[in-house]
């Protein structure tokens, strides 16, 4: 970097980097920093330097057949110059003087005027029309305070029915420009998922899911892009069924067909250890799976585990929690000090896990999964008359009063939980 006086104001001398040939035709730019003073202008250099190359990165984009990356280049290369950008319209209006500036501003080589840099100021580039697919890719950019803390295996199970949602809609109505998008459009996909619903396809709760994320995604990105739509998405939902639960195993079922000698052989290591985990703590799979050396606590009075935000977000605040170690699941664990690699950051432990119970005659119905092991430590608890306030802190479940003090001693929580281990 270059600081040299020309004529009695001090310039910036630099070469154009490669990356920029394209946009700009010198090789090398002098650039005024608009003093007399040497200490002055090198104080200035490094932010002159940084506005010359956000122009031109702005110019690079303003090169984009992408008509959002265009229209956001030409806001940007207008602000690296100095000016907010304003439509056409909005630039005719402005003072003679104004627009005059503007006019000088734009840089000419040769007397031609740069065209990217002229519709920058003078503001002919036209506001993207935003469709529904183009509203997906913004949304994820939008929205994405909602992923943080989520890991790879949650943000992909996140985005996955928003995709879906959006997929749904254009195949029944098109990919229309959200502003275009009508009252008989949404009753037009309603009716879609109505037709399903009663050909037994899918349930009401599944249609209501589609239409809760596809409304998600375009409430989000015209709010946070201030189009100030009227989006006709009120009153579509359907009437949902009872919802199905889970139903608990049997405490005969687990100690004579789970606990079996035997019984769970076939299953690899770490994905039985995780099963007979949930046994005597309820704790959901995916906290399980995502178990590791820091959380898994063997060597203390009470062993515990310690359900924790690492690297994954929990289902709420209240999921934070510690769970004692007691009987079989225990000695689990004891196995796996360090976690469980295999199904950490993964969705795929309770799919194995299940495939493998009920290809073996160890679901005590069809019903059942691996999940109802947590729904039978609870009906385990229940019927040892385990306090409300414990039972849902194991769980990590909200409490439907104020939670007064720091609850139950992990020692406490650990003998009322090996009365009723196996």
């Amino acid at each position: 970097m270059s600081i040299a006086k020309r004529g009695r104001t001090f310039h910036l001398r630099r070469r154009v980097p490669r990356r920029y040939r394209g946009v700009e035709p010198r090789e090398t730019v002098w650039i005024s920093l608009h003093t007399d003073s040497e200490m002055l202008a090198r104080s200035k250099a490094d932010r002159a330097w940084s506005q010359m190359i956000e122009a031109w990165e702005a110019r690079l984009a303003g090169n984009s057949e992408d008509a959002e990356v265009r229209y956001e280049a030409a806001r940007d290369l207008a602000r690296a110059r100095g000016f907010r950008y304003l439509d056409a319209g909005s630039v005719a209006k402005l003072p003679v003087e104004d627009v005059v500036e503007r006019v000088e501003a734009i840089p000419a080589l040769a007397n031609q005027p740069d065209p990217v840099e002229a519709a920058a100021l003078l503001g002919t580039v036209p506001e993207p029309r935003i469709t529904v697919t183009k509203a997906l890719q913004l949304y994820w950019t939008l929205a994405r305070e909602k992923t943080f803390g989520k890991s790879e295996d949650q943000l992909r199970r996140w985005e996955a029915p928003r995709k879906k949602a959006v997929k749904n809609f254009v195949a029944v109505v098109g990919n229309k420009e959200i502003a275009n998008i009508t009252r008989d459009d949404m009753l037009d996909f309603r009716q879609h998922w109505l037709d399903r619903i009663e050909a037994g396809e899918v349930t009401a709760n599944s249609a209501n899911k589609d239409l809760i994320h596809l409304g998600d995604v375009l409430k989000t990105v015209n709010t946070m892009k201030r189009l100030g739509l009227e989006l006709p998405l009120g009153e579509l939902s359907f009437k949902e069924g009872e919802k199905l639960t889970r139903p608990p195993f049997s405490e005969d079922w687990i100690r004579t067909r789970l606990l079996a000698p035997g019984a769970l052989d076939g299953l690899n290591g770490q994905a039985r250890a995780l099963l007979l985990g949930m046994i005597n703590t309820g704790y959901r799979p995916s906290e399980g799976a995502a178990l590791t050396a820091d959380t898994i606590r063997l060597d203390c009075d009470v062993p515990h585990i310690s359900i924790e935000p690492e690297g994954r977000q929990l289902k709420s605040h209240y999921a934070r929690r510690v769970i004692p170690l007691t009987g079989v699941s225990l000695e689990a664990l004891k196995q796996y000090p360090e976690g469980f690699p295999r199904y950490r950051n993964r969705a795929t432990l309770s799919a194995v896990v299940n495939k493998f119970l009920r290809a073996n005659g160890l679901l005590e119905t069809p019903r059942h999964s691996m999940y109802s092991l947590r729904h039978a430590f609870e009906d385990r608890m229940l019927a040892a008359g385990i306090d409300d306030r414990i039972r849902r802190d194991l769980f990590g479940h909200r409490l439907d009063r104020e939670r007064y003090g720091k609850g139950a001693s992990l020692e406490h929580v650990a003998e009322l939980v090996a009365r009723i281990a196996f």
